[in-house]
């Protein structure tokens, strides 16, 4: 299985503000690949901009070190947004939606929206 990280799994893993789930865990042992994207960097950029949370030392090399890929952002995933159900308005959540969806990945994440959309997930808190 290749895994998305959701952006706040990887803050979560980071900062050690919550545990994974233990079937979350399981997954991540188990993935073939580990993947984050360039869209969660951005996300946490502007949400850092905003004041809603403070960037990790190193995020970049935390992530790279851990053996997760970035995964970068396509022309086809950004369109792929027009496809999705508008389940949320959220436009990160809805790009790595996107690029789960063109990339066949399984997107680890507690938001309880996500699994609404045609998209393969594992919940992070579980």
């Amino acid at each position: 299985m290749r895994l998305l990280l959701d952006t706040h799994v990887v803050l979560w893993q980071l900062g050690g503000s919550r545990p994974l789930g233990t079937t979350a865990q399981q997954a991540i042992r188990d993935a073939d690949e580990l993947l984050f994207s360039v869209i969660s960097f951005a996300e946490i950029g502007v949400k850092a901009a905003l004041g809603k949370l403070s960037v990790p030392p190193d995020l970049g090399r935390h992530v790279r070190n851990a053996g997760i890929h970035v995964l970068g952002l396509a022309p086809d995933h950004g369109l792929a947004v027009a496809e999705l159900p508008a389940h949320h308005r959220d436009p990160f959540d809805r790009l790595l939606i996107a690029q789960a969806r063109s990339e066949r990945l399984t997107l680890m994440t507690a938001d309880p929206r996500i699994p609404a959309y045609d998209v393969s997930t594992v919940d992070a808190s579980r």
